[in-house]
């Protein structure tokens, strides 16, 4: 069996963007790692969801091990940054944020859950971060940087497809505006697809588990059974440099299609 570590900016984003991937490696017998550059600090809680004095990053710390939980995953860090806020807010410059931080050294910070774990396949984020948000396009640099101190075989960039979103999802109430630019990727940019349709429950309850971010009523969690398993049931990748056939690793062949 292969090992699959995924990092993530913060708490909630393994349940939205790469949990069906993670719940398919694990049902698999896979191990399943996470790791987290922030613990959210600087998140909008959902309205009366924390109790009186509760810090929120305590709460997403917690969160991430329940979500951890529902998607088979075996082992959850932290590296230590705080939340930067979004991007142009003045929360980007402060000291500690993933924003500031030097990539090599957090690139060294990861390398070292990396060669423990000798991880068939890393997970980042695509260049822009899937959206723009400062941490995101942290994770995509310290996550390639790491990867390659650590020889890992294949970087697996999670983004948004666009195209595929704009085709099934034109009108949901609720939707982002999928037509920016600066939201995912055109899907000729797109090189993998991970087909998730029978671990969309493993996914809602990763998204669940989070509930000082994503409320009952939440888009995602709101959308209409149907549209959740063709927007949620399907992930997808950009794998550049795509990994030599001779050093292809099983957990990828299995679990990644080429898109074209």
């Amino acid at each position: 069996m292969g090992t699959i570590v995924s990092f993530h900016a913060h708490p909630d984003d393994e349940s939205i963007g790469t949990a069906g991937t993670l719940a398919r490696a694990a049902a698999a017998g896979h191990r399943v790692v996470l790791v987290f550059a922030t613990r959210g600090e600087l998140g909008e809680p959902v309205p009366g969801v924390l109790e009186p004095g509760e810090q929120l990053a305590v709460r997403r710390s917690a969160e991430c091990y329940a979500s951890a939980a529902a998607l088979g995953a075996k082992r959850v860090e932290f590296l230590g940054y705080t939340d930067s806020g979004m991007m142009g807010e003045p929360t980007n410059g402060a000291p500690f944020c993933f924003w500031q931080a030097d990539v090599e050294h957090a690139a060294r910070r990861l390398s070292l859950i990396l060669d423990e774990e000798e991880p068939d396949v890393l997970t980042i984020y695509d260049d822009n971060g899937g959206y723009g948000h400062p941490d995101h396009i942290q994770v995509h640099r310290v996550g390639r940087r790491a990867a390659e101190l650590s020889a890992v075989p294949v970087v697996a960039q999670s983004t948004i497809n666009r195209d595929w979103l704009l085709r099934g999802m034109r009108g949901a109430a609720g939707a982002p505006d999928f037509t920016d630019p600066g939201f995912g990727k055109p899907e000729s940019e797109i090189t993998h697809r991970v087909d998730a349709v029978d671990f969309v429950d493993q996914k809602r309850a990763a998204m669940r588990a989070h509930a000082s971010q994503i409320a009952p009523d939440h888009f995602l969690l709101a959308m209409p059974e149907p549209l959740f398993v063709m927007g949620m049931g399907v992930e997808f990748y950009i794998v550049d440099p795509a990994p030599s056939p001779a050093a292809t690793p099983d957990l990828f062949e299995e679990l990644f299609a080429p898109l074209r």
